[in-house]
């Protein structure tokens, strides 16, 4: 396992839990969290657009092997594995999985770190719903979900307890937050319903990036799913691009 290039390593622990952070740039904080099947080259380069685009990225390890390349089998072994783990409930739909407070504790530390607005949160594939879930007692006012897969077998689920949603809410009323979410419109691991129960939950407060298939790198690995990693096209005009764009004018709109 290789640290990111250009990376600071840093650890943070909560209730009795180390985990290793990468840290760089400067600015208002953003946790990025990566999907299945961990911190690949694709969530690397993605988090460091994030950090040259002036903001201050904390990027916990929290699945796979940091820089290890994308495969079939790396993948499918990641998931069985986050399958059986007592930190994620990946087929609960009305509650979050355990994970998510240490995930609110690193955002809190970094926003008493970096300071401002509060903090932005991308979670991506099995992560995507945790960074709702963690504006539930920590200064989240950013979160991007892109392209939230959990919970499994519930295609409206939004992997959020009421009390979580509610959070969200007042969050939205009171701190101006908002709720950016991204996905391809034939993606089956995050179906249409998806956004549409974050449409009733949250109205105007979601915003939602909906990208045809046709849109997708045709060399990342399996149907199109990885909004701003594996799937994406990093050239401009590109939809893709744009919608990676997108992301980082929200957490300016939102942070700055």
């Amino acid at each position: 396992m290789a640290d990111p290039p250009g990376f600071a390593v840093s650890t943070f622990a909560y209730q009795g839990k180390e985990r290793t952070v990468y840290r760089a740039g400067a600015g208002p904080a953003v946790v990025i969290m990566s999907e299945i099947p961990g911190i690949t080259p694709q969530v690397v380069r993605f988090a460091r657009y994030v950090a040259e685009a002036g903001f201050s990225v904390y990027m916990p390890h929290l699945i796979g092997e940091t820089m290890r390349p994308v495969s079939a089998g790396y993948a499918i072994g990641q998931m069985l594995r986050v399958c059986i783990s007592r930190e994620f409930r990946v087929m609960a739909a009305n509650r979050s999985s355990p994970i998510v407070d240490w995930l609110r504790a690193l955002a809190s530390q970094a926003h008493k770190e970096q300071g401002g607005k509060g903090v932005g949160a991308v979670g991506m594939c099995l992560t995507g719903n945790f960074a709702l879930a963690m504006m539930l007692g920590s200064p989240v006012r950013a979160p991007v979900l892109s392209q939230p897969s959990l919970p499994f077998a519930n295609k409206a689920g939004l992997h959020a307890s009421e009390e979580e949603i509610a959070a969200a809410n007042k969050r939205i009323a009171e701190d101006g937050a908002r709720v950016l979410g991204l996905r391809f419109k034939g993606d089956r691991a995050c179906p249409a319903e998806r956004f549409q129960q974050l449409r009733t939950r949250f109205g105007d407060a979601f915003e939602a990036v909906e990208l045809d298939d046709s849109s997708a790198n045709p060399k990342g690995m399996g149907p199109p799913h990885s909004v701003l990693t594996n799937h994406l096209i990093d050239e401009a005009g590109e939809p893709t691009r744009a919608a990676l764009d997108r992301v980082l004018g929200f957490l300016n709109e939102q942070l700055k």
